[in-house]
């Protein structure tokens, strides 16, 4: 039987991927492991590697197409043995519904009228368990008889995390559940299957009724038609503006400001980059920034007050052990913040250049999803850009975010004399549910700390 090769869910928050480039043809034999073409999410443009061996039968979805739906069959795969002609013959149409896992099945035929009986009125025939209903819910992936499609590993996995395999959406061929999905699931990235509902959802309060976004029309209709230009949104913005959204509306922000003295740390870094040496192009081995110090001393002051290393869930709070700092960073269209794993184990050199390289590829849009999923906290520094002083928003599943301003010269008063010293503003913002303002304070404290007395994070 021909295997339909599927859009896949290359990140948590993807819902329609553009298909960059084929990097096979039509007629050519495929391995597991060959990177069959090249997928542009709303993060990255990622490669996308068969699982399945066979010959390529026929291509669905040509280069360049945008907004290709996730599970939407993309190509035909004949398996070993199988004739090719026959397998790209029964190809789905390209615009076949997302998530089918087979050749287009053939309409169903009516079913047949029952025996005549002596003409009355009858009311109109309810509905059974044969019936089709409208809307009706997505199965679940497997055969329609209670089978679920999922690896062996996937289900090891998902038996020692204590997930319900028939509750995680898969991304494997078919609908097939692989150990990405599980792996994935556990990290509260991508959502698990809805279960069904068991009461109708409660009506709105009389009077009140839900708040709605204008619509393009009212907006446009404020401006004289031809003094604006229409920028569609692309992926990335859309997924932007629903996660802020949600972050904003689930998540009970409050923020704390403290001011951090940056000369001692200014100083170590002129020192320690005056001592890297020179490479066989001329350039040093090594340029710390700020940014790199920050990242250490905030995952470093994570791991002094651990109840602030915390997610919240609906039903526990999740206490991380190790400082998984995520770090954002601008690229066309937005951003995104790779994640600097256990940051609080790697030395100053070890983060400035994972984050070159993060930054570099992030860009280009070529990172993996492991390498921008989870994490504990964040950075997000606007000081390079002159900004003194700003409140982040907590960006799911961290707890906190700390927004870095710019180190301004100020007048300080030190042993009843005015001085000029170096200071940078930063803010905290929390997660009330998780982190109170108390603890809140405590983790500034304890960064305060390393920023100012930066020898303590050498050791």
């Amino acid at each position: 039987m021909p295997i339909n090769i599927l859009m896949p869910a290359l990140s948590p928050t993807m819902e329609k991927g553009n298909l960059a480039k084929w990097l096979k043809k039509e007629g050519d034999q495929v391995k597991a492991g060959d990177i069959l073409a090249e997928i542009e999410t709303d993060k990255a443009t990622m490669e996308y590697e068969a699982v399945d061996e066979g010959v390529l039968a026929k291509i669905l979805v040509p280069e360049g197409a945008a907004d290709v739906a996730v599970n939407a069959p993309i190509a035909v795969l004949a398996a070993e043995g199988e004739d090719v002609k026959a397998a790209a013959a029964g190809a789905p149409a390209p615009a076949a519904k997302p998530g089918v896992s087979g050749p287009a099945a053939p309409a169903p035929k009516p079913a047949a009228a029952p025996p005549p009986s002596p003409p009355q009125p009858s009311p109109p025939p309810a509905p059974s368990p044969s019936m089709p209903t409208a809307q009706a819910a997505p199965a679940p992936a497997g055969n329609g008889r209670g089978r679920i499609f999922a690896s062996p590993l996937a289900r090891r996995l998902a038996k020692a995390a204590g997930l319900d395999i028939a509750r995680i959406a898969g991304t494997g061929p078919r609908g097939r559940i692989i150990a990405h999905d599980v792996e994935a699931a556990k990290a509260g990235g991508v959502a698990l299957r809805a279960p069904p509902p068991t009461a109708p959802p409660a009506p709105a309060a009389p009077g009140i009724a839900p708040v709605q976004a204008p619509s393009d029309e009212k907006i446009r209709a404020l401006f004289e038609p031809g003094s604006y230009e229409v920028l569609p949104h692309d992926n990335m913005r859309k997924i932007i503006a629903q996660r802020l959204v949600l972050a904003k509306q689930t998540i009970p922000h409050f923020y704390l400001t403290i001011s951090c003295t940056l000369d001692k740390l200014l100083s170590a870094r002129e020192d320690i980059n005056v001592t890297a040496p020179k490479g066989p192009d001329g350039k040093p081995a090594w340029k710390l920034s700020v940014n790199d110090f920050v990242i250490k001393a905030l995952a470093l002051a994570l791991i002094k007050v651990p109840d602030a290393n915390v997610t919240w869930t609906e039903t526990a709070m999740l206490k991380h052990k190790h400082a998984d700092i995520g770090v954002a960073v601008a690229i066309p269209g937005g951003l995104i913040t790779p994640v600097v794993r256990k940051a609080e184990t790697k030395s100053l050199m070890a983060i400035s250049a994972e984050m070159k390289d993060y930054a570099a590829r992030a860009r280009a849009r070529r990172l993996k999803p492991e390498e921008y999923q989870g994490g504990s906290s964040a950075v997000s520094n606007l000081g390079m850009y002159g900004i003194e002083e700003f409140s982040a928003v907590i960006n799911p599943p961290h707890a906190t975010i700390l927004a870095v301003g710019a180190g301004v010269e100020r007048a300080v008063v030190r042993d009843g004399k005015i001085a000029v010293a170096t200071q940078m503003k930063v803010t905290l913002s929390t997660d009330h549910r998780a982190v109170d303002g108390a603890l809140g304070a405590e983790l500034l404290a304890a960064f305060k700390i390393y920023v100012e007395s930066p020898t303590a994070m050498l050791v």
